[in-house]
Formats: structure tokens, C-alpha cells, sequence
């Protein structure tokens, strides 16, 4: 009852507000006429005293009577269609009026009688966190009025984190998933969904952050294929082709016959061993461990104008050699983890040149864009 009484309330308080200035427009506006017929009448009452007074003669009087009055009536017909138009404007303020007032929670009621659900009895928010049933909102706030006051539960922040995921809170899963580790320590299944959530937030990108994840779950487990899985994937995005295609066939080797997962990793078998390069078309070195070791004693920003040198670098042998399938692969990958979306569009364009999209390489670099968010744009037609 409450509810009717308050969309009762509010209704009204919005006609209120429509209905006030359209109740303004219906008064009469003033004509620019009405002035002057104002002054022709004041003057016609005072030539009569002016005659009675014996200030000029009744000739006269008559003479500027008719004068006065000939222009008393030009007015008028001048005012005329003003006065007219004052009960057709009065007429259209009253039906807009009726409409406001009628028409409008009228069809307000239709459509919620339609799309609503006036039969639901009215349950405070403490009654539905109380008894959420199948309700996935209710059941998350629940959890987090729960964690809101204790913070410090870790299996809490365990259970919670899945459901961030589910429900396509991406970077609230990496949160829970983190809160969990530190609370209640790692396991295979923490640090996994923890590096998935992360591989999810750069775009489908296995960062240094989650392979360590995944290192961290293979230690505890060996046989994890979502870490096998995950790692395999990072080598191959980092363009090491052998080490990728190695990785795969060992977790396929490994996987039950019926195994879900095994028809990704065979796909991507596939594609490492169409892929490789053909001799003497080999791609740039990969990082020395002299280079590594560098890069470890460096800062942030100098490492990163260490990566993007090694990035150029590898930009302009592509220049010299466009002839190398996994350089572009390399090339694309690397400007996505640099940020640097359109300079990989761009490389994806320049290895689309050199590796037509309607061949075997090109279609797989169409692939790896569609994977990266990436347009080819002309050059994929």
C-alpha cells in the first residue's frame, strides 16, 4: 500500500509541475492594440468635457469626435484577431491540461501493470540479503556487507572471488583472488583462478604477474593443465614458437582422451606446426641472460625503454626481412603488452603485405589480431 501511495504522491507532484506553466500560457496576452483603443477612449471622454466646459465649440468637438472614433475603429479591427485567438489558445491549454492530468498516469499505469510486478509483495533489502534464493546480486551483497565488516576473512574473499568472475567483474576477481592468497595462502586453484583473472584484465595477454602465478601452482601441483595450459599460452605470445608447441604436446600428452581442454590445445598444436619458420628465415634472438640480468637492476621506466628498443629493434629487421611470419606475430604481440594498439595495427597491416590474408600465415595473423581486439582494416578483405 505505501508503494501505490507514494507513485500517487510523485505522480502528482509531475503533473504539477507539466500543468503549471501550460495554466500560465492560457492567460490572455495583452495586444499591442489595446493600448491605443485605451487612449482614443479617454480622449473621446474628454472632448465631451472640453464641450461642456465651452473650451472649443460643438462644431468642433463633432469634427475631432469623428476623427477619434475613425481611428478608435482601426484599432479595433487591428485587435480583433488577437482577442479570437485567445479562446482557440484557452481551448488547446485545456486539453494539453487534461492530458497531463489524465492521459499521462494513465498510460504510466498501463506500462507498469505490463512490465512491472505489482503482484510482489514489497521485501526490505535486509529480507532479500537475508533470503537471497537464486538472486546472484543478492548473493555478492550479501558477501560484501559480510567482508565490508570483516575483512580479514579469507575464505570469504575465496568464495566471493569465482562469482566476480562469473559475473564479469573482472577486476574485483583479481582483487578477491589476491585477498585470498594473503589471508588463507596459495593454492592450485587460488593461484590459477587469481593468473586466469589477470589474463582476462590485459585483454587475453599472459603478464609476467600471472605467470608467476601459474609458476607458484605448478609448484604445488605439477599436473595442473589450467598452469600448463596458461604458460604454454605466454611462451607462444612471446613468439617462442618451439617452446610453446613443446609445452602443448607435453600437456597434451599428458590429458585424458575426453578431456575438455583438449581440443584447444590441439588447435593450437596446429597452428605452432603450420607456423614454423622455414631455415635461414629465423627470428631475432630472444633476450640474452646477460640482457636479463640487466633488466633486473634496472628500474621500471629504464627497463621499459629497454623493451622498447628491443621492440624497434625488432621493427626495423622486419623492414629488412618482412619475409618472417613469427617476427610479425612477435611484432603484433609486443606493441599490445607496450600499449602501443596502433603501431600493432599498423605491424599487422605491414605482415598482412607480406603474408596475404587469404594464405595459411595470413590467416593466422587475421587470427591473432581478432584474439588481440586489433582491426585490420582494409587489409583483411
Amino acid at each position: 500500500m505505501l508503494f501505490w501511495i507514494l507513485v500517487a504522491i510523485l505522480t502528482a507532484a509531475v503533473a504539477v509541475v507539466l500543468v503549471l506553466p501550460l495554466m500560465r500560457a492560457a492567460a490572455p496576452l495583452s495586444s499591442p492594440h489595446s493600448h491605443d483603443i485605451e487612449v482614443y477612449r479617454d480622449q473621446l471622454e474628454e472632448v465631451t468635457r472640453d464641450q461642456k466646459s465651452g473650451l472649443i465649440t460643438s462644431e468642433n468637438a463633432e469634427l475631432a469626435r469623428a476623427e477619434i472614433a475613425r481611428r478608435l475603429l482601426a484599432a479595433s479591427a487591428a485587435d480583433a484577431p488577437a482577442q479570437e485567438s485567445g479562446p482557440k489558445r484557452l481551448r488547446s491549454n485545456r486539453v494539453a491540461q487534461l492530458f497531463v492530468l489524465l492521459c499521462l498516469p494513465a498510460v504510466g499505469l498501463c506500462l507498469y501493470l505490463v512490465t512491472g510486478s505489482p503482484g510482489v509483495p514489497a521485501q526490505p533489502l535486509a529480507a532479500r540479503l537475508a533470503n537471497p534464493g537464486d538472486d546472484i546480486n543478492i548473493l555478492i551483497a550479501r558477501a560484501e556487507n559480510h567482508l565490508a565488516l570483516n575483512p580479514d576473512d579469507g575464505k570469504g574473499w575465496d568464495l566471493l572471488a569465482p562469482i566476480y568472475m562469473r559475473s564479469g567483474r573482472v577486476e574485483d576477481a583479481v582483487a578477491a583472488y589476491d585477498h585470498a592468497i594473503r589471508l588463507i595462502g596459495p593454492t592450485p586453484a587460488r593461484l590459477g583462478g587469481y593468473a586466469e583473472a589477470l589474463i582476462v584484465q590485459s585483454g587475453g595477454l599472459v603478464t609476467a604477474d600471472a605467470q608467476e602465478a601459474l609458476k607458484k601452482s605448478l609448484a604445488l601441483d605439477p599436473n595442473d593443465p589450467r598452469s600448463e595450459f596458461y604458460l604454454a599460452l605466454g611462451l607462444k605470445q612471446e613468439g617462442k614458437q618451439q617452446d610453446a608447441l613443446a609445452a602443448f604436446r607435453k600437456l597434451a600428452g599428458n590429458s585424458p582422451a575426453d578431456a575438455p581442454w583438449l581440443p584447444l590445445v590441439n588447435q593450437h598444436i596446429a597452428e605452432l606446426s603450420a607456423g614454423q619458420a622455414p631455415a635461414g628465415n629465423t627470428m631475432p634472438a630472444n633476450p640474452t641472460s646477460e640482457d636479463m640480468a640487466a633488466a633486473a637492476q634496472m628500474d621500471a621506466g629504464d627497463r621499459q625503454a629497454m623493451i622498447r628498443g628491443m621492440v624497434d629493434s625488432l621493427s626495423s629487421k622486419l623492414k629488412e626481412n618482412p619475409a618472417n611470419f613469427e617476427g610479425w606475430m612477435r611484432l603484433i604481440r609486443s606493441y599490445v603488452v607496450l600499449d602501443q594498439r596502433d603501431k600493432a595495427r599498423d605491424a599487422l597491416q605491414q605482415g598482412l603485405k607480406a603474408f596475404p590474408a587469404t594464405g595459411e600465415e595470413g590467416g593466422q595473423l587475421l587470427a591473432l589480431g581478432r584474439e588481440l581486439g586489433i582491426d585490420a582494416g582494409g587489409e583483411e578483405k
